[in-house]
């Protein structure tokens, strides 16, 4: 009787285990399509992530977000920090302003714009410095993590782009704009394309931390539809003859955790 029972769950598992060769196929391929185009999509991701840290650090160096018109008293224009204005006597560009010396930037708003776009070019980089993070940990997490600091990123930028027009009442912006400039109020000057690429890097930035967060999810849904059972819950189920006992197992999404158990034959 014992080899008769053995034989008899011997073939329910041959049976069992040949009707999950299909499924088995199916995540396997399921499993290699995912891995591929998460790769693609991972690539993207990071080489749009250092365009970001570029596009950051050409912001906050370069001193075009404001400049002159033909309308203008003088010639010039105006960074973060630096600017150049021009001589009304000789028509020469005067430039000063640096980002060491506070005391030269002529307004306490564009100090504090300066200070956040520098905070973002900072996180930009940091995200950057993550990417090795890669070969150590969880890749899910780093994702999100990189997603977090982008996030951070494109909230500095916002801060620092609506602040630096407070600073536009400055008596060095009214020297080169005319005195109908005021806060927020540009007078005959105009806006330079430093300024617009920064509002762009702000779209980047939370399109950027979007998709880390989305790539971060995906990391544990690595189970095809066959398997999946209601809305949310998804299980895979068999057992197999070893000696003289069955072993089950069990794969629930929801608790996302492989569940082994044996009860003897007898």
């Amino acid at each position: 009787m014992p080899f008769l029972f053995l034989f008899f769950f011997g073939l329910i598992s041959f049976s069992a285990m040949t009707k999950l060769i299909p499924a088995q196929e199916a995540a396997k391929i399921y499993h290699t399509n995912y891995v591929r185009n998460a790769r693609a999509i991972g690539v993207l991701w990071i080489i749009f992530t250092i365009c970001f840290a570029i596009i950051t650090m050409v912001v906050f160096i370069q001193p075009f977000w404001i400049g002159d018109s033909v309308d203008t008293p003088q010639s010039g224009y105006f960074g973060l920090f630096h600017y150049c204005i021009g001589n009304p006597i000789t028509g020469e560009l005067v430039c000063k302003g640096s980002a060491l010396d506070f005391g030269s930037i002529p307004s306490g708003a564009f100090k504090t714009a300066m200070f956040f776009v520098g905070i973002s070019f900072l996180l930009v980089v940091g995200t950057i410095g993550c990417f090795s993070l890669f070969f150590f940990c969880n890749t899910g997490s780093v994702y999100k993590i990189c997603a977090w600091m982008q996030l951070a990123a494109a909230t500095c930028m916002v801060i620092g782009c609506m602040i630096y027009p407070d600073g536009w009442d400055s008596e060095e912006v009214k020297r080169m704009c005319g005195q109908r400039t005021d806060k927020y109020t540009l007078g005959n000057c105009t806006v330079r394309w430093a300024y617009i690429l920064a509002i762009i890097s702000i779209m980047d930035a939370l399109v950027l931390s979007f998709l880390a967060f989305v790539l971060g999810n995906r990391q544990d849904k690595l189970l095809p539809e066959d398997f999946q059972v209601g809305e949310n819950t998804g299980m895979m189920a068999g057992y197999f003859l070893k000696h003289t006992y069955i072993h089950t197992y069990t794969y629930s999404r929801e608790e996302k955790g492989l569940h082994l158990s044996k009860n003897p034959l007898n």
